[in-house]
């Protein structure tokens, strides 16, 4: 049976463009899979999707007209249920029988048409039939529907046909947008599908302005690509349209520096942003890059406020130089390539030019008053209505940031980092940020350089909403980091402490994110501070507002450190024995993490960590264990080697623990194999006399911790 390339298109009005992309490969994966599961098409059926903003299209190759007969061989009930003492069919298996549509007219017949098969200890009846294989027909109708039904679509919309009958009426259907045609073809034939009141065909409509045949007739599956680029005007695949995209802003901005004699431009670059780069693919289906620009006087308002209002408001490509810096010139992808484009730079220079006029605006008037002056406006801000205002939440700040500088000792930094605490959240109340949220902080950092703060405060302010995702820089300089900290801490200890926790997928606070930044400021920057401390520091900042909810915050922040440790390459059971102990300093979980990994490559560890686990075992049954060891109640050679090498090995194993060198501290320890592996083989530990045997486990319990100061050992146990 040879098999036929099938291609499906829906036309439609214009999708929405940040969800076109998951349209596109959701309507394909999923046209596909049902494809399969009825048999039509195979494993080995290649799926290539196609979306535009005015179509979603699917061409799957190796797909059958009809599918193969099955055989299937089903399990009714056991001999003695479905069968009577003379062998006839009981009631219940007749009516099983007709269930599955078998002919019960003869009962007799309907027995002898039954296969007995052993099935276990009993025999059982087996009702063997064949399948007829679907059709292409019913299986890409129920395909297509399915498909429809479980696109990702952000919000339905309804709107009504006009029916086929005699009488005039209108029916109901829901769809992302209104639907205008079908395409369905398997070859060069037309599969008669119908959804969203469409009956299916072979013509779909090109580029809206630009197709220079309407309709475009689509002779065979093969050829959608081709003939709606050539009749059409469209580029149908999402990811060419992209990479077309890709090379005309390259090609563009390459082409200005070779036009510049003055080289200025030679080193011209559109900013990089993948989600605009996808968004601008979803709305064009033909795209043509062209250079605009706007007057350089722009350019003396900061340039983060000018590329977002032009990539947020616009979908424009500014372009940058070499340095960073932003120019005056900016890439448009228009969906129009006239002869002429001077009208369509002019219109988009126009567009374009109120809007950075309204950013210099802000600019001008937010630098008339100071961010000093603004600060007692953020006690009319409401933060949260069981935390209070945002001037209650800055004074919060500025007590955790102080607690943290003055443990660090910096004088200089406690005095910074106090003044960025306080005007951290001001410009929160400027023009420019309500306009554009985005720009908190960063507006805060120009702001402060224009009070004359200097550089060090002006960028605690800006940076301490950092790490803003993941992979984000750290604050740049100490006091920014401090506040950052102090910051996030404030976020978390005042969420956890009034319950409001994420779930889910749910996190309004973005307090996952919190909590990898502080492990990463804590851990990156080997600070000198306790976590716990911390945690409690902050949670006094809140007075009686707050529950306690310092352990599960704990809890929380340990949790995500180990899955960061994990996705960095660390094994589940290097990650386990490290925090296990809670090490309160996150700089140091590197160190013992390498100490570890160094540890178990080495030919003592297997024994070491199964001993440890052993001990653990032991002295979890005995609590309350006095680690001191009596030398006279040592009787056993073992036992005395052990106690020897312990008091030999063990303080220089210390020294190097407290040098921070953990590598060498388990190293040290790891010559304790042989005496371990000799104690346990020569000595009962729970012997008979009382004093020998808590002797024996103080011993142990001084081993125990001895050996564990690093990471709990036991953990590498397999």
């Amino acid at each position: 049976m040879t098999t036929q390339n099938l291609l499906v298109e829906l036309f439609v009005e214009e999708l929405p463009p940040k969800a076109l992309k998951k349209l596109g490969e959701a309507f394909a994966a999923e046209l596909a899979a049902q494809l399969r599961a009825q048999g039509l098409a195979s494993a080995e059926s290649k799926v290539t999707p196609y979306a535009s903003p005015r179509r979603l299209a699917a061409h799957i190759t190796q797909v059958w007209r009809k599918a193969a007969d099955q055989a299937v061989q089903q399990k009714l009930m056991p001999v003695s249920v479905g069968l009577d003492a003379t062998g006839q069919a009981t009631p219940a298996l007749l009516k099983k029988l007709q269930a599955l549509g078998a002919d019960v007219s003869d009962p007799t017949a309907a027995v002898a048409a039954l296969r007995q098969a052993p099935d276990g200890k009993a025999i059982a009846l087996f009702y063997d039939s064949l399948v007829t294989g679907a059709t292409l027909d019913t299986g890409l109708q129920k395909a297509l529907e399915q498909a429809l039904a479980k696109l990702p679509i952000p919000k339905l919309m309804s709107y009504q046909l006009e029916t086929d009958c005699e009488l005039p009426g209108w029916s109901s259907v829901n769809f992302v947008r209104p639907a205008h045609g079908l395409v369905a073809l398997h070859g060069s034939t037309v599969v008669p599908v119908k959804v969203l009141g469409l009956n299916a065909g072979n013509s779909t409509q090109g580029h809206r302005f630009e197709a220079p045949v309407s309709p475009v007739l689509i002779a065979h599956a093969d050829d959608y690509c081709a003939t709606l680029a050539q009749d059409g005007a469209v580029i149908a695949s999402f990811a060419e349209r992209r990479d077309n995209i890709v090379q005309q802003l390259a090609g563009a901005a390459a082409a200005l520096g070779r036009s510049d004699p003055r080289g200025t431009h030679a080193a011209l670059h559109p900013i990089e942003d993948e989600a605009l780069l996808d968004e601008v693919t979803a709305l064009v289906e033909r795209p043509n890059v062209l250079v605009c620009q706007f007057e350089p006087e722009f350019l003396e308002v900061p340039q983060e406020c000018l590329i977002l209002t032009m990539k947020a408001n616009q979908k424009y490509f500014p372009l940058l130089d070499a340095a960073g810096k932003l120019t005056h010139q900016f890439l448009v992808v228009s969906n129009i390539s006239p002869q002429d484009a001077s009208f369509v730079i002019g219109g988009n220079e126009r567009v374009v030019r109120p809007r950075l006029a309204d950013a210099k605006f802000f600019f001008d008037q937010d630098r008339k008053k100071t961010l000093a002056s603004r600060v007692a406006g953020l006690d009319q801000v409401v933060y949260h209505n069981k935390l209070g205002t945002q001037g209650e939440r800055t004074e919060r700040v500025r007590a955790i940031a102080g607690a943290i500088s003055r443990q660090l000792g910096d004088a200089d930094v406690t005095v910074a980092a106090d003044t960025a605490a306080r005007l951290a959240k001001t410009d929160l109340l400027t023009d420019m940020v309500g306009e554009f949220p985005e720009l908190q902080g960063i507006m805060g950092g120009y702001y402060a350089r224009h009070d004359g703060l200097g550089e060090d405060i002006a960028c605690a302010i800006e940076d301490h909403y950092k790490p803003r995702f993941a992979g984000d820089e750290l604050p740049r300089h100490l006091s920014g980091v401090v506040v950052a900290l102090a910051d996030k801490l404030e976020t978390l200890v005042g969420m956890f402490g009034i319950g409001n926790l994420p779930t889910g997928d749910r996190d309004p606070f973005a307090l996952r994110r919190h909590a990898l930044g502080v492990i990463r400021m804590l851990a990156e920057k080997d600070l000198p501070l306790d976590l716990n401390t911390l945690l409690a520091t902050a949670a006094d900042c809140f007075g009686d507002k707050i529950t306690h909810a310092s352990a599960a915050l704990s809890d929380f922040i340990f949790e995500r450190l180990a899955g960061s440790l994990r996705e960095q390459g660390y094994s589940a059971n290097e990650v386990d024995a490290v925090l296990a102990l809670r090490p309160q300093r996150l700089g140091d979980v590197a160190r013992r993490l390498v100490a570890v990994r160094a540890f178990a490559a080495l030919p003592e560890a297997p024994a070491l960590a199964a001993a440890n686990k052993r001990i653990g075992n032991i002295l979890k049954k005995e609590p309350d264990v006095d680690p001191h060891v009596s030398e006279v109640l040592l009787q056993e050679p073992a036992e005395i080697a052990l106690y020897t090498a312990m008091q030999s090995l063990a303080p220089q194993a210390n020294a190097q623990f407290e040098a921070l060198d953990y590598t060498a501290s388990l190293q040290t320890l790891a010559a304790l194999r042989a005496p371990v592996d000799a104690f346990f083989d020569a000595v009962m530990v729970n012997a008979e006399q009382l004093d020998l045997r808590l002797n024996r486990q103080g011993l142990l319990k001084s081993l125990h911790g001895a050996m564990n100061r690093v990471a709990d050992l036991a953990r590498l146990a397999a």
